[in-house]
């Protein structure tokens, strides 16, 4: 059983206002997975007592972590740890539409896996060393039988330890799931850089097309708890009958 969290001391903490000091600490301990995904966190009566803070500051706090997606309330059964599945969250992550603004998701095929070391550009996006272990998985997203998107994500080999390409044929649902449910490690944020590309003879290939067509190249970064960067993906998007599209509020 895990030791209780210490009281927070206002005049001794991290310079943050008290409820992001509790924010941070709720951040902590989910990285030391002291509640798992789909886990319900204490009550509020219990976090309070555990942080010494009234409930309106732990209030402000939970209500970040939900608007963050980092936990879900559901009413009238308490606050949970957010897991990755194939519902509505799960577009919080896919920013494609239809030429009438509606998202499909699209089926996931699993074209390669290899293993390999990390260049100096991937090093640097996943916060590794040059040459530290890696694998690469390629992957190809179809709608209704027509091919979308084409990724090739990196993750590290330190991270997903013996992962393998039946693991990842047979997962459940999502990556990010897979993620979650054999690792312990929770997508909760990523960025996006997105340019116009021209596809060459392998993305033509993987996305049924002609070389020499206008692509969408989007490079993300995914990260875990506490900001620490657990995936690499570049996507070519075929955007001929589907347009990228984010609402920002």
């Amino acid at each position: 059983m895990q030791s209780p969290m210490p009281t927070l001391d206002p005049a001794a903490s991290s310079g943050l206002p008290l409820y992001k000091e509790v924010k941070r600490q709720i951040v902590q301990a989910l990285s030391a997975a002291e509640w798992k995904p789909g886990d319900m966190i204490p009550s509020e009566k219990q976090l309070c007592a555990r942080f010494g803070v009234s409930i309106g500051t732990l209030r402000k706090a939970i209500d970040d972590l939900v608007a963050e997606n980092i936990l879900v309330r559901h009413q009238g059964r308490g606050t949970f740890v957010a897991v990755h599945h194939r519902g509505p969250r799960l577009f919080r992550f896919f920013n494609l539409v239809d030429g009438e603004g509606q998202r499909t998701y699209p089926q996931l095929e699993i074209t390669g896996f290899s293993k390999g070391r990390a260049d100096k550009a991937v090093a640097a996006r996943l916060g590794l060393a040059t040459g530290a272990r890696i694998y690469r998985i390629a992957t190809v997203r179809s709608i209704e039988g027509k091919p979308l998107l084409a990724e090739d994500i990196t993750l590290s080999q330190d991270l997903f330890p013996g992962l393998t390409a039946e693991k990842v044929h047979q997962r459940p649902s999502t990556l990010y799931n897979l993620y979650q449910v054999a690792y312990g490690i929770n997508v909760v944020r990523i960025e996006e850089g997105v340019q116009a590309a021209i596809a060459d003879d392998e993305y033509a290939r993987r996305l049924g097309m002609p070389p020499g067509l206008p692509v969408l190249q989007v490079r993300r970064v995914a990260f875990s708890y506490n900001d620490q960067p657990v995936e690499y993906r570049v996507s070519h998007i075929d955007t001929r009958n589907h347009e990228y599209f984010r609402a920002v509020s």
